[in-house]
């Protein structure tokens, strides 16, 4: 088995655990967000964090069909250098945001989770997408 794709059930493993624990934190995020406020909170700062959480998880969902759509569509399944890149991102991404549960971290870290291990690799599946489809280069 050759190391391409070695790398393919662990990247879709990854991901998986990635979009696991962000549906968690959707389902619990009262926990989070008042783990985000000071001990005597308003509605008004409890309402502002939990959009704010929300919008995050939102835009993290939309990340993940990005991603899974050129995923499952062969545009970057067998490219060595996103594998790569996604399958660290997401199991560094994993293990923040289980800490992130568990210890009931600040609301303003998931945004730092968030930028290298959910904008990156999306970011790169687009310039995937780009390149095979819209430059119309075969799949490395």
């Amino acid at each position: 088995m050759s190391a391409i794709s070695s790398l393919i059930p662990a990247r879709f493993l990854t991901i998986i655990a990635h979009l696991v624990i962000v549906i968690t934190i959707f389902w619990t995020r009262e926990f989070n967000v008042k783990a985000c406020l000071p001990l005597e909170f308003t509605q008004e700062q409890y309402d502002n964090e939990d959009l704010k959480l929300v919008v995050a998880l939102s835009v993290t969902l939309v990340l993940f069909a990005i991603e899974l759509a050129g995923f499952f569509s062969g545009v970057s399944m067998f490219n060595g250098s996103q594998g790569l890149l996604s399958l660290t991102v997401h199991c560094s991404a994993s293990v923040s945001l289980s800490y992130f549960v568990f210890e009931k971290w600040e609301c303003w870290t998931y945004w730092v989770i968030f930028v290298p291990c959910s904008v990156l690799p999306a970011l790169m599946e687009i310039l995937l997408f780009i390149a095979v489809f819209g430059l119309a280069k075969k799949p490395l």
